[in-house]
């Protein structure tokens, strides 16, 4: 089964308002290369969000089917060619990659590894579909300037094997690399969620007092078994040789966390050796609770992670600097940026 190809004339429409509300400016658009005139990375994001939402793929009450367990020889719609090296990063977040597992996902890149990257929430914050789509936007130009590109990054929507629907950006000149979009809603700081969302989250779907979650883009509605066997059939589609996330929870390090992560973190254990991948292959990533750490992130390696940083933040209204400086001087951020710090499995002391 091949993913749907979603550019049509009216996308290419929406594709220049967004071009247009994110005012990609050769002044305003980065570094390293990243250099557009109107940016062409701005055209390749909106223009397969159609206003509408997406056709339906698949049986809104996905919840309500039964779990497919694939048989031996199976192949999932989302697989992709590993490499000798691949990495598949598992994160809440469009941007929790970028903020706590650099400078390793910059070296692994530069390493030549084939990079597979799955954002599990739409990090929308209850701001609905256009924030949403602007960090999705963000971190594919991030991706760019972290791989010295300025290319196209083509969406396809696909049809798992369990019936969760994704949609996929793969750049065109590197099908080395891809970003996997779940969109569930943001958990929200406190784990209560965000009215426009139903004020449920990962928390509350892990937890058992949601039955389901439903994707911010419209794709069928997931309940805790099915977003577990959707992320263990991405994990196997990738075939990594390692794997990063966040701390999951029940860890000593979980505490003090935004529960996104935590959540994330979980599924993502829980998923590796569903897979086949050992535990040994798995690297958990402190989030907020780094701060406490020593800077261990200084020089090149930082005046680079934040520069990368600074080019997601152009198209991210919330947290968006004008330069390294201001970027550095953001509370929160300036202190993870400093720092980046990761777990095996046997150090997580986990209760």
């Amino acid at each position: 089964m091949q993913p749907d190809d979603l550019e049509t004339p009216s996308d290419r429409v929406r594709a220049r308002r967004l071009a247009r509300r994110a005012t990609l400016t050769r002044r305003g658009l980065l570094v390293g290369g990243l250099v557009a005139a109107g940016g062409a990375v701005t055209a390749l994001v909106a223009a397969t969000l159609p206003d509408g939402g997406w056709p339906d793929a698949a049986p809104r009450d996905v919840a309500s089917l039964p779990v497919p367990v694939p048989t031996e020889g199976t192949v999932s719609p989302a697989a992709e060619p590993a490499g000798a090296q691949t990495l598949l990063s598992i994160w809440a977040h469009p941007d929790d990659d970028i903020i706590f597992s650099n400078p390793g996902l910059t070296a692994a890149i530069a390493e030549g590894a084939t990079v597979r990257t799955v954002f599990v929430t739409g990090g929308d914050a209850g701001r609905g579909l256009d924030y949403m789509r602007s960090r999705e936007l963000g971190i594919m130009k991030a991706y760019n300037r972290m791989r010295g590109s300025t290319a196209d990054w083509t969406p396809r929507q696909i049809t798992l094997l369990t019936g969760a629907r994704v949609t996929r950006f793969v750049p065109d000149d590197d099908p080395r690399f891809s970003l996997t979009m779940l969109r569930l809603p943001d958990g929200n700081l406190d784990a209560t969620g965000f009215a426009a969302t139903g004020r449920t989250g990962l928390t509350q779907l892990l937890d058992g007092r949601a039955p389901t979650l439903s994707p911010l883009d419209g794709s069928p509605a997931l309940d805790v078994t099915r977003l577990r066997a959707s992320l263990a059939e991405l994990v196997g589609a990738a075939r990594p040789t390692r794997v990063s996330t966040h701390i999951p929870r029940g860890s000593a390090f979980a505490a003090g966390d935004h529960p996104d992560h935590s959540c994330v973190g979980e599924l993502a254990r829980g998923a590796a050796p569903a897979a086949g991948v050992s535990a040994t292959a798995v690297s958990y990533f402190l989030g907020y609770p780094s701060q406490s750490q020593p800077v261990n992130v200084s020089g090149g390696p930082l005046d680079d992670k934040v520069e990368t940083y600074r080019t997601y933040a152009q198209d991210d209204p919330v947290i968006r600097c004008a330069d390294a400086h201001a970027c550095l001087a953001q509370r929160g951020f300036g202190e993870w940026l400093r720092r980046s710090y990761s777990k095996s499995d046997t150090e997580l002391q986990l209760r």
